[in-house]
């Protein structure tokens, strides 16, 4: 059964730099309402069959759309009331079996691949956007109106409020040693990147070599810290040390409209494209042109996420 979608109602504006849709702050550069929604048959008596699973996840309250890709491109399941950002805990490549997308407003919810729910954790305050996992399974919630991140201790508790030097927090994400990335807007308007390095309770400002026009994904790359432009459309890939951010390379996503969020899997990189209404999948770190478009249900794709069992 297909999802019905909220697109008619959407109405979209600016506050600041940040985009706004039905009164919500939003973490995408632009929308470009009029490409959703687009539909597919949803076929979700093959979602057993498949060992990887890929969401697109929609505007905050509606839904994430299930892929199986590589083995079709065509959408096979939903997860309802959901929207805005997905994570795992694994820094590259697939996660395993379990993956988490912001439930409420004021709430992320935890389930296992598929889509079976497991668990719920309450944000304190603000707008839960963005999430990250590092491989001891702390959660790392951001908070895209007031900059703070809070980090729930093996994904469990109440959480810690953690005040960054960021007025806005987009996305963020862990590196390999433990050390905790986010980027958004400082009280500037500028973008800024920043750090929580492992084992510290002080956020500090990373300077990085080249410039930034709007905040996209932080992830870990394997080798690299990556950093996306939404207004680029590129990743930039970093070396990190001390509080400076030196780039060593630029992934192209050429034809994409605005990734809001990427998500890197072992050899291609997922998008879900606020700007043309759809999924994608690109090639990494090689980049270029879409390998492949995710056709099924989108309304404002926010967020994309990739899991297997």
């Amino acid at each position: 059964m297909g999802v019905a979608p909220s697109t008619a109602a959407l109405n979209a504006g600016s506050i600041g730099k940040t985009l706004s849709v039905n009164g919500r702050l939003v973490t995408a550069a632009h929308a470009n309402l009029s490409a959703l929604p687009r539909y597919a048959a949803i076929l979700p008596d093959r979602r057993a069959k498949s060992s990887t699973f890929e969401y697109i996840i929609n505007d905050y309250g509606t839904y994430a759309s299930i892929f199986d890709y590589p083995k079709s491109d065509k959408q096979i399941g939903t997860i309802k009331h959901v929207g805005g950002q997905g994570c795992t805990n694994v820094l590259y490549g697939y996660g395993k079996n379990t993956f988490w997308i912001v439930a409420s407003a004021d709430k992320i919810a935890e389930y296992q691949v598929p889509q079976k729910p497991l668990r719920t954790l309450s944000v304190p305050y603000g707008e839960p956007s963005s999430c990250a996992m590092d491989t001891s399974g702390d959660l790392a919630v951001g908070n895209l109106t007031n900059g703070d991140i809070v980090i729930f201790r093996d994904a469990s508790g109440s959480g810690t409020v953690m005040t960054t030097p960021l007025s806005e927090e987009y996305f963020d994400g862990y590196d390999n040693n433990g050390n905790l990335f986010a980027d958004g807007f400082n009280s500037d308007d500028a973008f800024e990147l920043v750090e929580l390095p492992q084992g510290s309770g002080t956020f500090q400002p990373i300077t990085t070599s080249n410039t930034v026009k709007f905040p996209g994904s932080v992830q870990w790359d394997g080798t690299y810290l990556t950093v996306v432009d939404q207004e680029a459309a590129s990743m930039y890939q970093y070396t990190v040390s001390g509080t400076k951010a030196t780039l060593k390379g630029t992934v192209a996503l050429s034809g994409s409209g605005d990734c809001a969020q990427t998500w890197i899997a072992t050899g291609v990189v997922f998008c879900a494209d606020s700007g043309n209404g759809d999924g994608e999948v690109f090639k990494y770190p090689a980049g270029g042109s879409p390998i492949a478009v995710f056709t099924g249900n989108f309304d404002l794709p926010l967020g994309t996420v990739a899991a297997e069992k």
